[in-house]
């Protein structure tokens, strides 16, 4: 809970006091690169390592033109593989994070914290040298592990470090709203691998973004190996440890009468917060991105076809004119339009993270001024209730005007800002509710069976809603509307019954 006024001032942070909130700053920043890397890359990586794929099916006597349609956006292979890369990692990494958060409650926040970063920074880059789906769908399962766990590893940390309460309210709050600067990060990533995919050494053969930007998730692991040694553990955690009186950390024990309903209400109101994002918001680029250029089935925003098409048909005069083979020129503008697109889309995400990184400072400075969590929770989700679902439903009829993009860019800002701030709620809120022994397994109940797996299953359920033969990015628009506006619904309705933290001593245990 917020101090009173009258509560002592915090102590000056120390050189050590910075250094972990730069290393927090650092792991929050990238769990969001690493996790919305998917939304930008997944239509082109499909379309690339399904090729192979189509060609088995030509060979065994199918219609081109139907090979091709069933791995396009909205046909039954596509579908399905989208919805195993969304939902698979976020049921490992759901899984997996619960035995991180129980590791983490036992073998200290620290070590759990530095091993899940190099986790998902080494295996986002090995993903960018996947040659199959499968090995796409192998090394994601691994970062969504790697991101579950340091999540629950971060806030728990944090919290018994600094444990004057408004000190903690302002060191979670501003470190999370870094997750922003990730997601800022990842779209610059892929507008620059876009940019210059052509002059960057070929990956097994082509120069296709998305391998670049995958490959770009190493970056958080390189800081981490030299500042690793400096990093204190909880001082809470070890003291507790070292005097024996650390509890062992257990699920069922979120489940005793004085936790039960503690650990379902923050778990479904924390999986109505995921699901607006993936229900809708993270669904974007296969909205309004380039689809199926050259064909009948051609879809996306008009403005983004426009572009992309421009590409492809230089790309593709520039192979004729250097006398490339016909196979190899259709393959070139194949990535030149898929590049040209994924810039435009990546632009259009950047006001998305440009809003959630305001919507976090927001909420970080109110931390400190509304006593009342469900209150500060509320500020947002009610907003959201309304914007998002009538965003998303009126850009369905939009996609056809070209110069609607600006006005999308603002939407996805004011949607942006709704969602993303209720992210960093949950770091500030989940430390508070659950005892020391318990924090680590709480928070990883609650983020990973609730955030990762509730949550995430939002954007299962509107690919499969808006399956069809042809890509139709009006009706994905319409049914992302539908599942956000139900996953917002139900938080809202539930948040009325979370516990409101107790009072706390400045050590922060209980």
């Amino acid at each position: 809970m917020t101090p009173s006024p009258s509560a002592a001032a915090p102590a000056p942070l120390t050189r050590t006091a910075w250094l972990i909130c730069i290393i927090a700053s650092i792991g929050f920043a990238f769990d969001i690169y690493e996790l919305l890397m998917l939304p930008l890359i997944i239509k082109p990586a499909i379309a690339s390592l399904s090729a192979p794929l189509v060609e088995q099916l030509v060979a065994g006597g199918m219609d081109r033109a139907k090979a091709a349609a069933m791995w396009s956006p909205g046909g039954e292979a596509y579908v399905q593989w989208a919805r195993t890369l969304f939902f698979v990692p976020a049921i490992a990494g759901g899984i997996f994070g619960l035995l991180g958060g129980y590791l983490t409650d036992l073998l200290g926040r620290r070590r759990v914290l530095t091993f899940s970063i190099l986790l998902y920074a080494f295996a986002a880059f090995a993903a960018g040298y996947a040659t199959s789906l499968e090995q796409l769908l192998f090394y994601r399962c691994l970062v969504f592990i790697g991101v579950c766990v340091e999540f629950v590893a971060a806030v728990a940390w944090l919290a018994e470090i600094f444990t004057h309460p408004a000190q903690r309210e302002k060191v979670l709050g501003y470190t999370q709203a870094f997750s922003s600067f990730g997601g800022l990060l990842v779209a610059g990533a892929n507008i620059l691998a876009a940019r210059w995919a052509a002059d960057l050494p070929a990956i097994n053969g082509g120069h296709e973004a998305w391998r670049y930007t995958l490959i770009s998730g190493v970056f958080p692991a390189l800081p981490l190996i030299l500042i690793r040694p400096f990093l204190p553990e909880s001082p809470i955690w070890q003291r507790k440890r070292e005097t024996g009186t650390l509890k062992r950390p257990s699920v069922a024990a979120l489940f005793a009468p004085e936790l039960r309903k503690t650990t379902i209400l923050t778990t479904i109101v924390f999986a109505s917060s995921y699901g607006i994002a993936f229900g809708a918001i993270q669904q974007l680029p296969q909205i309004i991105g380039a689809q199926r250029i050259g064909t009948p089935a051609e879809a996306g925003h008009a403005a983004v076809r426009a572009e992309a098409k421009e590409k492809g048909r230089a790309a593709m005069e520039a192979a004729k004119a250097a006398k490339k083979p016909e196979p190899v020129a259709q393959r070139e503008m194949r990535q030149a339009a898929g590049n040209a697109s994924d810039q435009m889309v990546a632009g259009v995400t950047v006001w998305q993270e440009i809003g959630g990184l305001a919507g976090r400072f927001a909420l970080a400075m109110l931390a400190v001024v509304i006593v009342s969590r469900r209150n500060l929770l509320r500020l947002f989700q009610v907003p959201a209730l309304l914007f998002v679902p009538l965003f998303f439903w009126w850009m369905s009829g939009q996609l056809a005007d070209a110069g609607s993009l600006t006005w999308i860019k603002v939407g996805i800002f004011v949607a942006g800002f709704l969602t993303v701030a209720q992210f960093s709620f949950w770091g500030n809120y989940i430390p508070l509710v659950f005892p020391v022994h318990l924090r680590g397994t709480g928070e990883s109940f609650a983020a990973n069976i609730g955030g990762r797996i509730l949550g995430t299953a939002a954007a299962w359920i509107t690919l499969t809603l808006s399956a069809s033969d042809k890509p139709d990015p009006a009706r994905m628009a319409v049914i992302g509307a539908c599942v956000a506006g139900a996953y917002v619904l139900v938080g809202a309705l539930l948040t009325q019954f979370l516990p409101e933290p107790k009072e706390e001593s400045e050590e922060g245990a209980r």
